[in-house]
């Protein structure tokens, strides 16, 4: 009777625990992963010349969640000391305390590993390129101490998946093509992790944290909308190339008119704006991905 007291005691907090996990992990703001995943499903879909099989599919879509997932802990233990003067980040699970520095690598190291698993499945040139991006992953919180425009860092992390897709359908990365939806990718990420950065900007100047809305000071609109409009043009030339149709090129246009309302969002610069255009920004990303899924079905 009394082991069956103590477990169901247990059960609570051991519930408890794992909620607090699934909040350092970000799991009730899927946002996140959802930036990461619609440009690495655009490029798998370039890649093999429309629907990649269910096996890759899967790869990448899990592969997506876990290393965002990954990121997070790093992230929350890298930037503890800062967020905590951040009215938005101060209760995180690892700043609050709720959550050892030790338990987040340990939670990031698992996800990471069952992240490397998936990418075993596929073959070794997918592989090597997962060190880079496992490598970028643990670099960007630091960035933010000494580039002045952190946001391109991120940038390059999440724009890993395209070179590994590339790599996994075909076993090569055609340079010039991933290079050029590299490119576009980090502009995108560039426009909504600035659109980020300036919720927090007042804080951040405090505290002595770099961002890239600080670094641009008051052309951050202007730079929000010039990198929606580099990541549009260049990801339509690809699809262009591909002789993806109207769909797509209808796709793009919807895409430019969210775009365009969230330089609505932003032009006033206030917290609730531009926080609102980041969070709806994997709607623009969704957009443009279904653009080249409807081409490739209809063309």
């Amino acid at each position: 009777m009394k082991t069956d007291a103590a477990a169901a005691n247990a059960t609570p907090a051991s519930r408890g625990r794992f909620a607090l996990y699934l909040d350092l992990i970000r799991w009730s703001r899927p946002a996140g992963w959802l930036l990461l995943l619609w440009p690495t499903l655009g490029a798998l879909w370039f890649a093999a010349d429309g629907w990649p099989g269910w096996h890759l599919f899967t790869v990448f879509v899990l592969g997506t969640i876990l290393m965002r997932s990954a990121g997070c802990c790093v992230n929350d233990v890298a930037d503890r000391d800062f967020d905590k003067h951040v009215k938005r980040t101060a209760q995180r699970p690892v700043t609050s305390g709720a959550v050892s520095v030790k338990e987040a690598l340990t939670l990031g190291a698992v996800l990471a590993l069952l992240a490397f698993g998936l990418v075993l499945t596929t073959n070794r040139l997918t592989v090597i390129w997962s060190f880079g991006a496992l490598g970028i992953t643990v670099l960007y919180p630091f960035a933010k101490r000494f580039v002045s425009v952190p946001q391109a860092v991120l940038g390059i992390a999440f724009s890993f998946g395209i070179p590994m897709a590339f790599a996994a359908v075909q076993g090569q990365v055609p340079a010039l093509f991933v290079i050029a939806l590299l490119v576009g990718n980090l502009c995108w990420v560039l426009a909504y992790d600035t659109e980020y950065a300036m919720v927090d900007r007042d804080d951040d100047l405090k505290i002595g944290m770099k961002t890239s809305a600080i670094t641009f000071g008051r052309f951050d609109v202007a730079a929000v909308v010039t990198s929606y409009a580099a990541f549009l043009s260049i990801w339509a030339a690809a699809g262009a190339s591909r002789a993806l149709g109207a769909v797509f090129f209808g796709a793009v246009a919807i895409a430019a008119v969210q775009a365009f309302w969230h330089w609505r969002l932003i032009r006033s610069r206030t917290r609730d704006g531009c926080f609102k255009a980041f969070r709806l920004n994997h709607w623009l990303g969704f957009t443009v991905f279904a653009g080249i899924a409807a081409g490739y079905a209809l063309r």
